[in-house]
């Protein structure tokens, strides 16, 4: 098994593509070894010392770590992707959460609901596959007043250029196309 890797914008992130589907449809990002009990693979990546955080993607697995510099993790946490694969464990158990689009509540007046569709199509057609392909997720989380909140995950997460993504890239894209967004903003 030949498994890819790639940076990312974050460099305490690193995207590993194994080359196989990861996860048949949504995602799921486990910032702590303790949420990932419903994760064969999750729990053995955190189970390699440094490892903090887990996000699984369609055909992705972007691994965060602390301190630890990558020459010393990397061979270890392609080591556990590499054992998972082979034991022919789930990615997921049964039953367990995989998160579609969102994980959690929205936040929006009923009368914006035409307004937030257009931005939901615009982060789901623009944004979301480009965030992807740097190994992390964008969620939509509210809409109040021209403010857009957004939750940046896996990779992006913590990522020191996802501050000028949110300003620079998505905020320009959304005021252009939505013309009601003043401005976008990050929350966990």
């Amino acid at each position: 098994m030949f498994i890819q890797t790639e940076a990312t914008p974050n460099p305490e992130t690193l995207k590993f593509l194994p080359g196989k589907t990861v996860m048949e449809s949504g995602v799921v990002d486990y910032t702590e070894a303790g949420a990932a009990e419903a994760s064969p693979l999750a729990r053995r990546l955190f189970a390699v010392d440094g490892v903090t955080g887990v996000f699984l993607g369609a055909d992705f697995i972007s691994v965060s770590k602390d301190a630890t510099p990558w020459p010393h993790l990397k061979p270890a946490v392609l080591g556990a992707i590499m054992e998972h694969y082979l034991s022919g464990d789930p990615v997921l158990d049964d039953g367990a959460h995989v998160e579609a689009t969102a994980d959690g509540e929205e936040d929006f007046l009923e009368e914006d609901a035409g307004t937030v569709a257009m931005i939901k199509e615009i982060l789901d057609e623009r944004v979301r596959p480009a965030v992807a392909g740097d190994g992390g997720d964008i969620v939509f989380r509210s809409y109040r007043d021209g403010v857009v909140s957004l939750s940046m995950r896996g990779a992006c997460a913590g990522c020191p250029s996802s501050t000028m993504t949110l300003q620079m890239g998505i905020q320009n894209l959304l005021k252009h196309f939505v013309p009601e967004v003043v401005e976008v903003r990050p929350v966990a």
